[in-house]
């Protein structure tokens, strides 16, 4: 009985990102009625069902499910509890087109306008009030909620800090921001995969534009947003380089074409013919997302039956790190990667074997001296 109490339960929770995220175990009905919501979205990695948090959404999850027994998240307590008690209408309703276009008239990023805006209506949603009453203690109040109940990462919450200070700061002119604490960053190591298992991944993939996306992800150590918005002539097949344009920080560079790659580019394009973009999506005017080229990434690694903890991305830190092995100077791994500073490319000097290799093991040096004996 009470397991099957247990199995009832629906657990509504934040996902972070303007996200809910809805979870049960299976049932048909419960399908049913999420289905029955506009905007639902199903994540076989996060087995979860989701939707965008617009206002009234979470009130009709509720409302679906009013006959169950749900367990609902405190962030999203907390906004019902908000919700009930009276405000100015303009708190939700700020649409920060003055941040919108201010930052892109200094040429921000689309990915950073985004976040930014993000950021600062979560920011305003949380703290209920206008622009022009937020004080010290409301930002310090948000951050704590992002490093305590969402759990964001060292990252996130710099990058919370920049949109805020960007806002209040350079904007709206408010000093206390500019005396805000950044967190320390996690000095975390990349996962890398072998040259073994980068062989099986791509030995995998049997769809040729997914098999030509993998390729050359890994072997010119692109960043996926880079990947995505290539265009045929940025292929340069007579000098054997790629060229990558207005990648991160606006900046253009250029990246090694291998030869293996470049055969199945010239087998892709004969085959589906790419005009504008090299790896259109649907509509053909708009290229694959992100989320396309990570999810071909995921099925390769199922296929292929890597069990490490990795993203598209990892193939990138992986290039980086062969490179180092095969014994290339730090200095071009940096100009191929488009690393501002020498000091983030440093980071795969700790993740290479290249040394750990020369080192022997005290304990096979101590087995051998033994059966030597």
């Amino acid at each position: 009985m009470n397991e099957q109490k247990l199995k009832s339960v629906i657990k509504i929770s934040d996902l972070g990102q303007d996200r809910i995220a809805v979870s049960f175990s299976y049932n048909p009905d419960f399908v049913q009625k999420v289905k029955s919501i506009k905007g639902y979205k199903w994540s076989a990695e996060g087995k979860c069902w989701s939707f965008l948090n617009t206002d009234g959404t979470l009130q009709k999850i509720l409302k679906v499910f009013e006959d169950e027994e749900i367990h609902l998240d405190p962030v999203l307590q907390n906004v019902i509890a908000k919700d009930k008690a009276p405000m100015q209408s303009h708190s939700f309703g700020h649409d920060f087109q003055d941040l919108r276009r201010e930052l892109v008239s200094r040429k921000y990023s689309h990915k950073t306008v985004k976040a930014y805006i993000h950021l600062n209506k979560d920011f305003l949603r949380f703290i209920r009030k206008n622009p022009d009453e937020i004080s010290d203690s409301d930002i310090k109040d948000y951050l704590l909620h992002l490093a305590e109940e969402k759990q964001f990462a060292s990252s996130t919450l710099n990058q919370a800090i920049s949109a805020l200070k960007f806002y209040y700061g350079s904007m709206l002119k408010k000093k206390f921001v500019y005396e805000l604490k950044r967190p320390r960053k996690d000095k975390k190591l990349p996962v890398v995969l072998s040259k073994e298992e980068v062989a099986k991944i791509l030995s995998s993939v049997y769809n040729l534009k997914h098999k030509a996306i993998l390729m050359l992800t890994y072997s010119a150590g692109l960043r996926v947003g880079e990947l995505i918005r290539l265009r045929p002539e940025d292929i340069d097949s007579k000098r054997m380089l790629i060229h990558v344009k207005c990648a991160k920080g606006r900046k253009d560079r250029y990246s090694l074409l291998s030869n293996a790659t470049l055969k199945t580019l010239r087998e892709y394009w004969q085959q589906y013919k790419p005009l504008k973009l090299l790896f259109p999506g649907p509509d053909k005017e708009r290229h694959i997302t992100i989320r396309t080229a990570q999810r071909v990434f995921e099925v390769a690694c199922e296929r292929a039956g890597v069990k490490k903890q990795v993203t598209i991305h990892s193939l990138r830190h992986s290039f980086a790190t062969h490179l180092l092995e095969n014994g290339i100077d730090l200095r071009y791994i940096q100009e191929l990667l488009g690393h501002k500073s020498s000091k983030t490319t440093e980071i795969y000097t700790h993740v290479s074997n290249r040394d750990f290799m020369r080192i022997r093991n005290p304990l096979d040096q101590i087995l051998q001296e033994g059966r030597n004996d």
